[in-house]
């Protein structure tokens, strides 16, 4: 095991954790107070929640919070009393939107219990016309053979909302000539080799909307063409992130899929037939939601992915939670930082934050002589990485 950095905090200005805590978290206040009619109540929660994630200190859950004592376990009782900047930034960040919820009443009780702070951006953008856009694309697909479907859903998963489900397929070759690669590291061979006649995939999703439904059609795909025999799509328990995928999110994608046209409807009756055989299952366990690293899970779901033929994780905060939210060099072989994951994993990811492992000296010193550092933040770059055992 390499040396081990020392976990981020947002206790740096001009730092990229710094700018998430002092100005994205307000920001997000402000959009949440102004999407909802929410009552006086709720927007004074919210304007202390504001005041507080800036300025003041963590305070306790209330006394009746169905997760207090979970959030004790999680560190909450070492934390109270410090400033939001002065505790790990994984923490700090899932505190915030653990804090949004009781600021707007979801865990109840009261009318607003259960309602998705965030659902009208989700839902925004799963009706975009960009979505329709993406989903027709997939009828230019049908006529490919199987494996370039495959290779163009897993570049969708991938990408995610920036992806063009046919790019791939139109120049091939792009990515070999580009001097400063959009994929940073490519694993896609050693995954698809563990995909073939998988067993069980586990996949653990990442945002809604039109990240979701990437997702569901690489799944319909594989279950479609007997690759995997079934998959678990890991999801959160409830609204975290802005964008995270929840159970709500996956039947709004479902819904979306089969009354769309064409090829996209016939992948949306794949699952809903698959979620009704039990092909595909969803899991939303507590510790999706958990400010922690993966090194820290519970027994039971340790023991679900280590049954798994294949975890893939999804997106920069699953990416942050395998390998550690910390200041790793580029350089860190991916292998060594996983070794504590349970089986094959393989990460599918974006990158939108600073935490990164397992480029090659040349590439690393190819995107800092081109970007400097914003290779790291700007969601221009992506990474396709496997551990295989």
């Amino acid at each position: 095991m390499p040396h081990t950095p020392p976990v981020l905090r947002g206790d740096e200005p001009g730092s990229f954790p710094y700018s998430v805590l002092a100005e994205r978290h307000p920001a997000i206040v402000r959009q949440v107070r102004e999407a909802f009619p929410y009552g006086p109540d709720q927007h004074r929660a919210l304007d202390a929640l504001a005041e507080n994630c800036t300025k003041g200190v963590i305070e306790p859950l209330p006394a009746d919070a169905p997760d207090r004592d979970r959030w004790a376990a999680w560190g909450a009782d070492e934390y109270i009393g410090r400033s939001w900047f002065d505790v790990p930034w994984l923490w700090s960040e899932s505190w915030f939107y653990r804090r949004l919820l009781d600021a707007v009443g979801y865990f109840g009780p009261g009318p607003w219990q259960g309602v998705d702070p965030f659902r009208p951006f989700k839902l925004a953008e799963l009706d975009a016309p960009e979505t329709d856009e993406e989903l027709a694309a997939l009828d230019d697909l049908a006529d490919r053979p199987a494996d370039e479907q495959a290779a163009a859903l897993l570049h969708g998963s991938l990408w995610g909302n920036r992806a063009d489900l046919g790019f791939r397929l139109s120049d091939e070759h792009a990515e070999a000539r580009a001097a400063v690669p959009g994929l940073v590291a490519d694993d896609s061979a050693a995954l698809r080799s563990l995909l073939d006649g998988a067993d069980t995939l586990c996949l653990v999703a990442d945002n809604a909307g039109r990240e979701l439904v990437p997702d569901l059609l690489l799944i319909a795909h594989l279950l479609a063409h007997g690759r995997i025999r079934r998959a678990v799509l890991h999801v959160k328990p409830h609204p975290y992130y802005v964008s995270d995928a929840t159970t709500a999110d996956v039947v709004d994608a479902l819904r979306r899929l089969t009354r769309a046209r064409g090829a996209a409807a016939d992948h949306g009756r794949t699952l809903w037939s698959a979620m009704a055989d039990g092909r595909l299952t969803v899991r939303a366990h507590p510790f999706s939601c958990a400010p922690l690293p993966y090194e820290d899970m519970p027994d039971d779901l340790r023991g679900e992915f280590a049954d798994a033929t294949l975890t893939v994780l999804k997106g920069d905060l699953n990416y942050r939670r395998l390998v550690g939210d910390r200041s790793w060099p580029p350089t860190t072989p991916f292998a060594d930082v996983t070794a504590c994951f349970p089986g094959p994993v393989a990460a599918l990811r974006t990158l939108k934050s600073d935490v990164i492992t397992g480029l090659t000296p040349a590439t690393e010193a190819a995107l800092v002589a081109a970007e400097g550092q914003r290779w790291r933040t700007g969601g221009t770059h992506a990474l396709i990485q496997v551990r295989q055992r």
